[in-house]
């Protein structure tokens, strides 16, 4: 009974440890996110995770009529990330997770023209979203997005 209880404490603590060990789910990205200026909106929508993965896509309109649209797919793998972008249907860019903690990710591709650099971080019911790179003229540019929960 004795040797019982032992491996039993040796179980359930091997699973805290790799509990803890692993990354944070990503499930604080999911929901309709909204960014509104003028006569422009930018939504974002993101589908909880399942199987590893996170499904989004986001459009982009000016004055009622859709300007660009994106498909986006996270998957997670091995204490890892990868985000795969389609702008406009185009043929998907992967960025791989760079950094990641509580409520926020960064990924990068040092090897796509612009952006290099994406990044989410979340802060209650806002969404804080940035591309970032070296711009056409070779200067550091940041291009931020501040998404709200949508209310329509």
């Amino acid at each position: 009974m004795r040797i019982a209880r032992m491996m039993l404490c040796t179980a359930l603590l091997s699973c805290a440890g790799s509990a803890a060990a692993s990354e944070p789910a990503l499930d604080w990205l999911a929901g309709r996110w909204c960014n509104a200026e003028g006569n422009a909106k930018v939504e974002e929508f993101w589908l909880p995770e399942a199987g590893g993965e996170l499904i989004g896509m986001s459009r982009t309109l000016r004055g009622g009529q859709m300007k660009s649209f994106e498909f986006m797919r996270i998957k997670s793998q091995d204490k890892t990330a990868s985000f795969h972008v389609q702008p406009n249907g185009r043929p998907p860019t992967v960025f791989t997770q760079a950094a990641r903690g509580d409520g926020w990710i960064r990924f990068e591709n040092e090897a796509h023209d612009f952006p290099k650099r994406i990044e989410y971080r979340r802060d209650g019911e806002r969404l804080h979203a940035s591309i970032a790179g070296p711009g056409r003229d070779g200067k550091e540019r940041t291009i931020p997005f501040e998404y709200r929960r949508c209310r329509d």
